[in-house]
Formats: structure tokens, sequence, C-alpha cells
């Protein structure tokens, strides 16, 4: 019997090829960053390319070997019920505003109100422990990028503070 071909998962591994490639060309055109940087700009982009385009060979490998994905049981999930656009769209505002507010508010503030805003949109109606949580969470990524790593972040209104 000849394996039934899923044509959706070549599309999927192209996607991830091009993905890639195009990561790698394009952080290898990336300036040298700060001279006491341990870890150069280009570098994330290398790995994160590098590993795209490993994942989209593995795909296609395993595609071409009749390998399928196995639907969920959903022990948890409703499969019948449609896609819920409100949560959905609550989630891509609090991106959107993540985004919008990041240069001016810096990482610290803004990283706090995304796990914040997601984690109610999600349901969770505990608005302070939120709030307390992404502040921490923030607030240590903040210092393990620009202390740790040597990774400038924004800021924001907290320049000079953190």
């Amino acid at each position: 019997m000849t394996p039934v071909v899923d044509r959706a998962q070549y599309a999927l591994a192209a996607v991830l090829a091009v993905v890639g490639v195009w990561t790698v060309v394009d952080s290898a055109g990336l300036g040298p960053g700060f001279a006491d940087q341990v870890v150069r700009p280009a570098a994330f982009g290398y790995v994160i390319g590098s590993a795209l385009v490993v994942l989209a060979v593995l795909l296609a490998v395993a595609t071409a070997r009749g390998d399928r994905a196995e639907g969920e049981a959903g022990e948890d999930v409703d499969l019948d019920q449609g896609t819920d656009w409100r949560t959905l769209a609550g989630l891509a505002g609090v991106l959107v505003a993540t985004i919008a507010l990041l240069d001016v508010l810096g990482w610290a503030i803004v990283g706090a109100l995304l796990f914040a805003g997601a984690a109610t949109v999600l349901g969770n109606r505990h608005w302070v422990r939120n709030l307390l949580i992404g502040a921490v969470m923030s607030v240590g990524s903040w210092y393990g990028f620009y202390v740790g790593l040597g990774i400038p972040i924004p800021a924001g209104v907290l320049d000079g503070i953190l």
C-alpha cells in the first residue's frame, strides 16, 4: 500500500527552509555590535536559521517516509468547538501594544504588561498577581540580557533606574 502524501507538510517544510535560509543570510549582514559583547548580534540569527533549515529537512524526510502526525485526542480540548476569535483578538492586541510601547516604556514595564495582559485574556482574573509575576520575569530577563549577556535591550522610562 502506498503511503498517503501530505502535501501541506511539504509546503511547511519549504516555508521553514526559506525562512531559515533568509535568517542566516540576513544575519550575515548585521554589524559587529559592541566591542565588549561576548555574543555577537549575528550569532542568534545563525543558530535560529540553521535550526529552521535542519527542521525543514527532517520534516521533508519524515513526510517522504509517510509519517503523519496523530490527531490530538482532545483530553481537555473540545475539538468540535470553533476558534475563539475574541481571545485570539485579545492576544493579538496585547502583542501589538507590546511592539508599540517597547521603545517608549522599555522591556521591564512592557514585559510585565505583556505577561499580565496575556494571562488575563486567557482567563486569569488575578490582575495584581499577574502584574507582579510579569514584573519579576521582565526585570529578571532584562538584567539577564543586559548584565549577563551584555546585550542592551530598551530600558525606556526606567533608563538610569535599572
